[in-house]
């Protein structure tokens, strides 16, 4: 049985725990491997006070949220509970999702690579000087990279490729990259699900911005009113292309036959004296361009004098 101690700790987490229940309607599921106690206090103090980080053993964290659901009528938390899963702590928040999530996108720290450890991105190696001394050149072959001696250090002849995304880093991998000085990783708090008022999602809705929906919300509609189109079956989306295609039609009738309306008069009109409206063109933009530059004033004619010089004279 649990000391008294350990019950009054317990009773005080809970007591936390069920506050900020009660307090938010939303918050992050975050995922906390290789994240600092410094890093974790930066990012605390940054999302000060419209949010709150909660860490604490998952099976701690599962039983205060079911035991408060039942107290409260509320299983809206629940959700949240299931994905209690690995080493993932909460943060509550009454702000705007997107912002919260930009803030702990900003705290990163780089790293080495350390061996076994997952790598979160692809790490490549360049060609080119390593800045290693030709005695190393031993190191390099044993992983079979192409190497030769340039100035006095060794150069890599291409690419290599040392981890891919998702893979354990060898112990290979992590000693060329630590004689190297490459930090390839950075970590941070991890934003894994979004819980928005019951409903529990993935972060990356996040991502989707209105002018995305707005995007696909017309792709969508071009759709409807193309599968209308060609199934002649009447929709709202349909509407303006089987008006424009009805006064094609009427206009393509006026034009072959004696019947004419206003509109249908100025195509006849045209197709009749293209060169009409070709030379009214250029008349009715050279008022536009007066407007502009003032047109220069015509010289004055000189008179000729009666009687004056004749060169056939």
């Amino acid at each position: 049985m649990p000391s008294a101690a350990n019950l009054k700790v317990k009773q005080a987490y809970n007591d936390k725990l069920c506050k900020l229940l009660d307090n938010h309607d939303r918050a992050f599921l975050v995922h906390a491997d290789n994240v600092g106690s410094r890093q974790f206090m930066d990012i605390r103090a940054a999302l000060r006070p419209d949010s709150y980080i909660l860490m604490g053993k998952n099976t701690m964290m599962r039983k205060c949220i079911r035991e408060h659901c039942e107290r409260s009528g509320d299983d809206s938390w629940l959700a949240m509970g299931e994905k209690l899963v690995g080493n993932v702590g909460i943060i509550f928040t009454s702000g705007d999702l997107g912002a919260i999530r930009e803030k702990v996108k900003g705290f990163v720290v780089p790293a080495p690579a350390r061996m076994n450890a997952i790598a979160p991105v692809d790490v490549i190696i360049p060609a080119g000087p390593t800045g290693m001394e030709p005695s190393q050149t031993g190191f390099f072959q044993v992983l079979n990279i192409a190497t030769k001696i340039n100035k006095g250090a060794v150069e890599i002849l291409a690419d290599v490729v040392v981890c891919k995304t998702g893979e354990k880093v060898t112990s290979s991998a992590a000693t060329l990259l630590a004689k190297m000085g490459f930090t390839p990783f950075f970590y941070g708090l991890e934003m894994l699900m979004v819980y928005d008022k019951g409903s529990i999602f993935d972060v990356k809705v996040l991502e989707i911005t209105d002018a995305a929906i707005s995007d696909m919300f017309g792709a969508g509609l071009k759709n409807v009113a193309a599968l209308s189109m060609a199934a002649n079956y009447p929709t709202i989306a349909a509407v303006p292309h089987a008006i424009i295609n009805g006064y094609k039609n009427v206009l393509a009738i006026s034009i072959g036959t004696d019947y004419t309306f206003p509109l249908a008069q100025k195509v006849k009109d045209y197709l009749a004296n293209p060169g009409a409206f070709a030379s009214a063109a250029p008349a009715a933009a050279a008022p536009a361009g007066g407007a502009k530059a003032k047109a220069p004033e015509p010289e004055p004619e000189e008179e000729e004098e009666e009687g004056g010089f004749d060169l056939f004279d």
